[in-house]
């Protein structure tokens, strides 16, 4: 393989993996407040004259959610279950407290095992899931009265200012509903004998807090989905008045839209509301959930977000009802899929094509090798497994491919004495040597950026299981060999916590398979036909696996076992191409025409 070709691949993927990483984790985006959006004529819940009402701001601290404390007796809860949640609710703002998933463990235990507790969404929180925010008389400040309830309905109701609210949850299975999801009503009726202004209805979306005390939070955010593209903000893009800006943190942000689904989430998991009728707009909030924690500790901070609707006005009797489906869950691609039960792209919120990825259509390969992924799954029920059978599938599909590159490489390399005495002759006359180097490639059939095709290959692949490992609740958890989750570095032993940011290293550890990893790509170096004596690229070439292997030393296991693999297979593809006899060119330097001269050099003793 041309090194020249191959230095230029590899220089591409390391620019585009740091730029990815480092991008996502310190770059985030300016706060804007958009003008006010129009509401969407013809829905149930449209155009209504009341001024716009949410979440205010605490005066004590501009992270945290608004609404004030109020006096209520202690809150009464119930749970409806089922095979994949429990959920908790309560009579405060007749509403969702928590979410356990019943099939997901919370944390690995000291040796590596599952534990008994359950991952529970919304359990550290800004609000109760669907509260009703700034909602007089029935917001999450009212102690709502329990009307009925079944193993599979809830059903709470509160009166306020001749306002009567009725909140219905049901749990039961039912055709285009997932296992994760519920649906849930909101009915207001007015009791009076006049018409009633209703203001802006803000349902909470609920709390997506850090996974773990390592957790960083840059896969934090709260998204919404306008019927043409899905849009992401991250918790850390109010942490500050911007990226160059000295001004304090916004208390909110406010996002205008004809909403089909809003959502917020973490790495592995969301909770996102599906309306029957498009909503206007999202508010998103930084808000601190960790009380004991100091105030710049990133890990004390979750994000939460309202689903704002508007209200038309209710005539004397009237009622009108705000339905939704609610999916709290894992992120698991082949679920959100579903166009059966999810119609408007819910599965966007896996964000695959999102940031630099975008530009490798990691929104085509991530969820490619995430199917492929999952069908070798059904066949071999082990996640390191189908790492590894998908990365040879994919090496094998590619080989013919691949092969032509690597003669073309040799072609190549047998050419550079001959370009390198082309370069001598014509170099004073350039376009004289480009006219003769193309010639000499075409006479011995060389294409010169063949060396470079395998990289080329391998690039949307590399960045497709990156961002694939960002999302995929699949691989949290899942074991393979010495490492306990795929979806995490393969740590062995850590010295403890050290500060290097810039490296995105919270921890000192030692991690096996980055370095398996690297010791492929530096055999892999050795064995590629050399083109080129010039000493700065063959420094490069010794550099480029280390810091190959730095930028991806904290990585995901999963994806470190994919690189390792596809190395280890290219290794004994290029043993087994080194072996191969020397391709015979019919070299014609231009010394005479019509001269053939073969001066391949004599093969190196090994």
């Amino acid at each position: 393989m041309d090194k020249k070709n191959t230095a230029i691949g590899v220089l591409l993927l390391a620019a585009a993996l740091a730029s990815f990483y480092f991008s996502a984790r310190y770059a985030p985006q300016q706060p804007v407040r958009p003008p006010a959006a129009t509401a969407t004529s013809g829905s149930p819940l449209a155009t209504n004259q009341a001024p716009v009402a949410g979440p205010a701001s605490s005066p004590s601290d501009a992270t945290l959610t608004a609404s004030a404390p109020s006096s209520l007796a202690p809150a009464e809860f119930v749970t409806l279950a089922n095979e994949f949640i429990a959920v908790k609710f309560t009579n405060h703002g007749g509403a969702i407290d928590s979410i356990a998933l019943l099939k997901k463990p919370a944390h690995l235990e000291a040796k590596g095992e599952p534990s008994a507790d359950r991952y529970t969404l919304n359990a550290r929180q800004a609000a109760p899931a669907l509260s009703l925010a700034d909602f007089p008389g029935a917001d999450r400040n009212v102690a709502y009265t329990l009307v009925s309830r079944t193993a599979t309905e809830v059903v709470y109701r509160a009166v306020a200012h001749n306002l009567e609210v009725t909140r219905r949850y049901s749990l039961a299975k039912a055709p285009g509903l997932d296992d994760y999801q519920l649906r849930h009503e909101t009915t207001f009726r007015n009791l009076a004998d006049a018409p009633l202004a209703l203001p802006r209805a803000a349902f909470n979306l609920g709390t997506a807090a850090p996974l773990s005390e390592s957790d960083t939070g840059i896969y934090l955010n709260a998204g919404y989905y306008n019927g043409a593209s899905a849009e992401f903000v991250q918790r850390d893009a109010l942490a500050s008045g911007g990226f160059f800006s000295s001004a304090p943190p916004p208390a909110f942000l406010d996002k205008p839209a004809a909403i089909q689904w809003a959502s917020v989430k973490n790495q592995f998991f969301a909770m996102i509301l599906t309306p029957d009728q498009p909503g206007a707009g999202v508010r998103i909030e930084r808000v601190k959930i960790n009380p004991l924690l100091p105030a710049e500790d990133r890990g004390a901070y979750g994000v939460t977000a309202y689903a704002q609707f508007d209200l038309k006005p209710l005539a004397p009797g009237a009622s009108a009802t705000f339905g939704a489906s609610y999916f709290a869950g894992p992120k698991e691609y082949r679920r959100l899929a579903n166009a059966e039960v999810f119609r408007h792209g819910e599965d966007k919120v896996m964000q695959f094509s999102s940031g630099f990825g975008k530009i490798f259509f990691s929104g085509f390969f991530a969820p490619l090798l995430l199917t492929i992924m999952t069908w070798v799954h059904s066949i071999v029920p082990s996640w390191g497994w189908a790492i590894v059978i998908t990365t040879l599938l994919l090496k094998v599909v590619f080989l013919p491919l691949t092969l032509a590159a690597s003669r073309s490489a040799k072609r190549m390399a047998k050419l550079q004495p001959h370009m390198q005495a082309m370069r001598e002759k014509y170099k004073d006359n350039p376009q004289k040597m480009q006219s003769e180097t193309l010639r000499l490639f075409k006479e011995n059939q060389v294409n010169p950026v063949g060396g470079c095709i395998p990289i080329l290959i391998t690039i949307p692949f590399f960045i497709g299981f990156f961002t694939m490992l960002q999302s995929a609740s699949e691989l949290r958890f899942a074991s393979f060999l010495w490492a306990h989750d795929l979806s995490a570095p393969d740590t062995v032993y850590s010295f403890g916590a050290v500060t290097l940011p810039l490296l995105g290293l919270t921890h000192l550890n030692v991690n096996i398979m980055p370095l398996l990893m690297g010791a492929t790509m530096i055999y892999q170096m050795k064995l590629t036909p050399t083109p080129t004596t010039d000493p700065a690229q063959q420094m490069m070439f010794k550099v480029m696996p280390w810091m190959f292997t730095l930028f991806c030393y904290n990585f995901a296991s999963g994806l470190a076992l994919y690189s390792t693999i596809n190395g280890l297979f290219t290794i004994g593809q290029q043993m087994v191409i080194n072996r191969m006899p020397e391709p015979q060119l019919p070299i014609n330097t231009g010394a005479a025409p019509g001269a053939v001269k073969n001066v391949t050099p004599p093969k190196k003793k090994r």
